[in-house]
This record gives C-alpha cells, structure tokens and sequence, in this order.
C-alpha cells in the first residue's frame, strides 16, 4: 500500500508543474472546510483519547489550525514571490532573486499530544509553499489519527496529501522510500532514529523534539506567577513539549509559592479534580506507569491521586533536589518538582550546565535578572512573566536547538521551512567587463585598487 501510494505520488510529481499558488489556496480553503465539517468528529476524537474539554481542543488544536490556514491564504503570495537582492558591480548590469519553490515530496509524523494540531500545522507550510505530502499520525492517539484520515480524504487530492496510519512498521516503511523533506515531532530518541535514516538519502530534516523546560521564580508577585504556572503546567494534564517541566525558586518563596499552586488548581478544577471537565488524562497506561515511577525520592507537596483504570492523575506538586530522579528527564504528565535555589545567579548557571530546552521560562523583578537570563540561557524559545503564550503568536518561530530540536516553524516560517532558496542571476548582452577574463597579466594591481574603493 505504501509503496503504491509513493509510486502514485513520484507519477504526479514527474506529471505536473510547480503548485499554482491558486492551486494552493484552493487545497488549503479545501482544508479548512474539511476541518469545519469534522469539527464536532474532532472534539469527540481528542476527548477519547486525552480526555481533553472542549475549550483545551479548541483554542490549542483545532482554531490554531484554522488560524494557521486563513494567515497563509492570506499570506501566500507575499510570502512565495521572488526576492530581489543585491548583485556585485563586477557583474553590472544583473538583478539577483531568491525564488522560494517547493522541495517535493514531504513527510509529515506526528505525536500523541497535541495529535491533530501539530500533524496539520507543518501540512499547512508544506501546502502553502507548494508541496505533495504524506502525513503519518501517531497510532498512540488513534481516534484523532482516524478522523485526521476523514478529514483529508475529504479534500479529495489524494496525488497531492495523503494519509498512511499505522505503527512502527508503517513508519520504518515510509522511511524506506525517497522523500524530498521529513518533518518528524516527537521525542529525541525516535529522533535520532529518524535524523540517521533520513541521512542515507541526505534528505533534509525538521526535528521538533522536547526536553527539561525550566521555569525561574524570583519575583515578589508569588500568586500572580503561581497561577501562571499552574495554567501552563497542567494545560493538556502536562503533556506539553513546552510545559514547564520544574521550578527553581529561592527558599523563602517556597511555601507560598506552593500554596498559592493549591489554591489555583482548585479553583481552576474544583475540588474533585477527577469530576473536573476541564482536566484531562495521560495518554495510556505505559506513560502513566513512567510517571508514577518518579515519585521514589521526592516528597509529595499536594496531589498524586491516581486511577490507573482511567489513566487519571491529579496535578501532583514534588519538594525535589537538583539531583532527585525526576531530574534526569523531561517529565510529559502533571507533575511539578518545585526546588530551592538560592539565587538567580546560581539557577541561571545550572539551567546553563544542562541539554538546551524547547522552552525557558523566568519570573523577575529586576530588569538585570531578565536580561541576565535572556543572554545566558539558549533555548528554543523564552518567554518572561508568562508560559507557553509564545507558541500563539505566529509571528514567531517555534523549534528547539540542540538536544531539543532541529529547525523551525509557524506562519512564515513554516513556508521557509519547506521551501528550497534557489539562487537566480539574470545578465544583460550590452556590457562586458573584460577584467575577468585571461590573460590577467597587469590586471591584479588594477582590481586590488577597485576593491579597495567599492569593496
């Protein structure tokens, strides 16, 4: 089936010229119709399998999509026209363009935890900046991989987007074939299998991994902070690439801090978090386990209620050390270590000392704090007095560097991401520049006095 469906795609690709870019905004408003048909299959689909509430599915998956889709509709042909730059004088008269133009064929392997938006987002730019595509969702979330194959059946380009779902064979399968870019979401390890498989045909690749997210409260506003980390905590029951996945505060900030978390996780979900219908689950029963086995040397603060019938977890808050297990990898579920360092300083060089995150997060008072923490932290993106809200403005790029990720995307950046740069010098007939060519006999002293005057 694979191979037939790469074959039908290698058939279209040789048969067809670049995607118009009305073609491509009639796929993407075909897209965008599909979604708004399915929208109610959607929200059933993301409940089922993460017991997401209405509100989480639509503002992080589906409207984030939706938006996505009309910027680049309305964007697109700013975005895909040729860009002229600067050409030597040497070579007067000539124009020089940068055209954007489609790599090809684009693979598309999503995740688990937000399993519609970050499947449809990198389509989305592979679409806009002209591309055929094969998306693989994750088999872990298998009611939205189901109605993600509704949907794009109903756009009914099969030549030109597909969808193949399946396990690890069908992923191992597709990674057989020639592609012309992959875009892979998920965690390092898979990661890294993808980046060597994609490497025997030195076919270029996003990796949209994770990591530790830190997040720094040295600030007085303590309840105002609290809150703000518990919302971005606990978004999607933690399971959040970008969650802040610790905090690190001074010690006497330390029991407000935590009873200020216990009066927002009450307030935003009740007191019987399990009933509450804004609280989701983790995925299964094998991540549940992973994250119930971090509790062996830290002190649980507030929470661990578990079900391990439903997958249900409460907001759990952990007194950790620097060197408690729960340390020593990204933690993807609702729990928070919170631990006492003593200054910024300190927390700024041991968030420093450790794999670059997707995300960094710092609370402040003072400018110099802010500023201290802007220019010593590498991350993949940082956002100040807040969490996560970065990710919903399209205006930025999103990707991780390092251990948590390779490259970028999002609104324009996401066309850029799955467009090729190809390089165009246009000449006139009427002048010749005779200094180039040989003999260069008594030239050399002559083009040294021009390039010291012009450059």
């Amino acid at each position: 089936m694979i191979a037939e469906l790469i074959n039908r795609q290698d058939r279209a690709l040789k048969g067809r010229p670049l995607a118009s870019i009305n073609k491509r905004k009639e796929l993407l408003s075909s897209l965008y119709r599909s979604i708004e048909n399915c929208s109610q299959e959607i929200y059933q689909a993301l409940q089922l399998d993460l017991g997401k509430s209405k509100f989480e599915a639509y503002v992080s998956e589906i409207d984030f999509v939706l938006h996505e889709i009309k910027r680049a509709i309305k964007m697109v042909d700013s975005w895909a026209k040729p860009k002229r730059v600067g050409s030597p004088w040497v070579f007067f008269p000539a124009q020089s363009y940068i055209y954007p133009e489609p790599y090809g064929k684009v693979l598309i392997i999503g995740p688990w935890n937000y399993p519609f938006m970050l499947v449809l987002s990198p389509l989305i730019g592979a679409l806009a900046a002209g591309n055929q595509a094969i998306i693989k969702p994750s088999e872990i979330s298998v009611e939205t991989s189901k109605i993600i194959t509704k949907v794009i059946n109903q756009v009914g380009e099969p030549d030109l987007i597909s969808v193949v779902e399946g396990g690890i064979e069908e992923t191992s399968a597709l990674l057989d074939c020639q592609f012309d870019y992959i875009f892979y979401t998920g965690n390092g390890q898979v990661g890294r299998i993808i980046l060597e498989r994609a490497a025997k045909n030195l076919t270029p690749t996003t990796l949209e991994l994770g990591g530790k997210s830190p997040c720094l409260v040295y600030t007085d506003r303590i309840d105002l902070a609290a809150k703000r980390v518990v919302w971005g905590k606990f978004f999607n029951a933690g399971q959040s690439c970008v969650a802040p996945d610790y905090v690190l505060l001074k010690p006497s900030n330390k029991a407000k801090f935590v009873d200020a978390c216990k009066k927002w996780l009450t307030h935003f979900y009740g007191q019987e978090i399990d009933r509450s219908a804004d609280y989701g689950r983790v995925i299964n029963s094998r991540h549940f386990n992973r994250i119930c086995n971090y509790f062996t040397d830290a002190e649980v603060l507030w929470g661990n209620v578990r079900d391990a019938k439903s997958n249900y977890l409460s907001p759990t808050l952990l007194d950790a050390k620097l060197d408690s297990k729960i340390m020593e990898e990204e933690i993807f579920g609702p729990v928070l270590p919170i631990i006492e360092v003593d200054d910024v300083s300190a927390a700024i060089d041991y968030i420093a000392s450790r794999d670059k995150p997707l995300a960094a997060y710092g609370f402040f008072d003072a400018e110099s704090d802010k500023q201290l923490y802007i220019a010593r932290i590498t991350a993949g993106g940082m956002v100040i007095n807040d969490t996560l809200i970065h990710l919903s403005n399209a205006n930025l790029p999103f990707g991780g560097v390092g251990e948590s990720g390779i490259g970028a995307y999002h609104g324009h950046h996401s066309f850029e991401t799955f467009s090729h740069k190809k390089s165009v010098m246009r000449r006139s007939f009427y002048f010749e520049n005779s200094l180039r060519y040989p003999p260069y006999a008594g030239k050399l002293s002559l083009i040294r006095k021009i390039l010291a005057l012009f450059g």
